[in-house]
């Protein structure tokens, strides 16, 4: 957590926590759902508007995390954003390369960690890929599942069946947080 984050907290302890406004796509997109967003439909049905700058994106990575219960949240400064999850806490990326988690393949999550240990993985009912590692369960980008699946087929991970809904109770996280 950034250090002006940290003495915003110290500042301004009892700032509200907010709910619906930010959310994580399943390729790791972040969008902001403001009232008139949130009151044309749910996530990810409407989306919002996607976040684009640099800046804030690597501000709220820097930033991103979970609390007792599992709900993920955005520390913006003294606020605390919950966040709404198309999938997951965390969005997968899976490339090749020497080094990590895999021989022969890199995953990184889309906060920019590097993986070190996939302790498992899980397929679901809409074809999505599931890895569990030292930060939490991530979503693999689809993007990359070509490159995922050639981990799978060399023996590397060997994904088991799950519904989609036993997830968060499975890995101990929110998909939609609520005040």
């Amino acid at each position: 957590m950034d250090d002006i984050v940290k003495a915003a907290l110290k500042k301004w302890p009892n700032v509200p926590h907010c709910h619906d406004w930010l959310a994580l796509d399943a390729r790791g997109d972040w969008y902001m759902r403001d009232d008139r967003i949130q009151a044309a439909g749910p996530f990810p049905e409407v989306k919002g508007s996607r976040i684009v700058h640099d800046k804030l994106k690597e501000f709220i990575h820097r930033n991103y995390d979970r609390d007792e219960q599992g709900a993920w949240f955005f520390q913006n400064g003294p606020q605390r954003v919950y966040v709404t999850l198309e999938a997951a806490p965390l969005v997968l990326g899976v490339m090749r390369g020497v080094g990590g988690a895999s021989p022969g393949f890199c995953v990184e999550t889309h906060t920019g960690q590097a993986v070190q240990e996939v302790r498992g993985s899980w397929l679901d009912e809409f074809g999505r890929l599931y890895l569990e590692t030292e930060w939490g369960l991530g979503v693999v980008r689809s993007l990359d599942m070509d490159v995922a699946a050639d981990a799978v087929v060399a023996g590397l991970w060997q994904p088991q069946d799950i519904d989609f809904d036993l997830l968060p109770r499975q890995f101990g996280f929110v998909r939609h947080p609520q005040p």
